[in-house]
């Protein structure tokens, strides 16, 4: 009898009861120090900048499949390895890993709410012991369009009114007051949270409850039955809230790699303050 599929959000109790499956895939996406320092047991260590490609002023956007194909394999991923990762910093590396995987179509996958500092703070031992992975061969990378929004896409939406623009950046950088691209602002008709609205501080930065979530979405029009597009300046943020809408069953999200430091670097796309 095979094991069930994952959740999308593991609590640190459920992640402690299958820890010694020998099929699961501990990705730890913390800082390198962090790393070092203490980690779950049994994890290995993914460097963010493994996952993502520059192209600058461009960053965040989606690596090329050959690079993304070898990364996977080295950690010794099949597409039919459970995966559960978690990072240090309240799960933005950890979620665009997660939508990464959506991206080439992994579905077993898994965050653990709250990250590390869940982890530790609930009472469960952490480890310095290194653990190397056992490399496989390289993993078969088909891109998917489905939880990818690219420009041109935004473009052809912005008058969709079946498709919402979810800025995930700080009210500044939303409003073009603090400006980290050519041209400051956001996107024509997006909707602003920024990413760390949906952390419950109180609780090592989980996700706040459900009802709270959908109520702090709902009021702004984003609503389950619309076509949801994240995005931040590179879809590092806006990655965390892509998970976090399709934890509450929105179906429809898409993320735009790249973000603002592709909109805001271009010389014609349209820009409201």
């Amino acid at each position: 009898m095979s094991d069930p599929q994952l959740p999308l959000i593991i609590e640190p109790e459920q992640l402690a009861s299958i820890l010694e499956r020998q099929d699961l895939l501990l990705i730890d996406l913390s800082q390198a120090a962090t790393y070092v320092q203490y980690h779950l047991p049994g994890s290995v260590f993914l460097d963010y900048s493994w996952i993502v490609r520059i192209e600058h002023p461009r960053m965040g956007l989606l690596p090329q499949k050959e690079p993304l194909s070898r990364v996977l394999g080295a950690l010794g991923m099949t597409p039919d390895t459970p995966v559960v990762t978690y990072d240090d910093e309240g799960g933005g590396r950890a979620c665009r890993f997660l939508w990464t995987l959506d991206a080439i179509g992994h579905k077993n996958h898994s965050i653990l709410n709250g990250g590390l500092q869940a982890w530790v703070n609930t009472g469960f031992e952490s480890s310095s012991k290194i653990r190397y992975p056992t490399p496989g061969a390289d993993y078969p990378v088909v891109f998917s369009d489905e939880p990818v929004a690219s420009r041109q896409f935004i473009l052809e939406h912005l008058n969709d009114n079946q498709v919402v623009l979810l800025d995930c950046r700080s009210e500044k950088e939303y409003q073009g007051t603090k400006v980290l691209a050519a041209r400051g602002g956001h996107i024509p008709g997006a909707e602003n949270i920024d990413w760390v609205n949906a952390m419950d501080k109180q609780h090592d930065l989980r996700l706040k409850p459900e009802n709270e979530l959908r109520q702090m979405l709902e009021s702004r029009g984003i609503s389950p039955d619309k076509t949801v597009v994240t995005y931040c300046h590179s879809h590092h943020r806006s990655a965390h809230t892509y998970i976090m809408l399709k934890s509450l069953g929105y179906k429809k999200v898409k993320g735009y790699p790249g973000s603002w430091s592709d909109w805001g670097n271009e010389a014609n796309t349209p820009v409201e303050k």
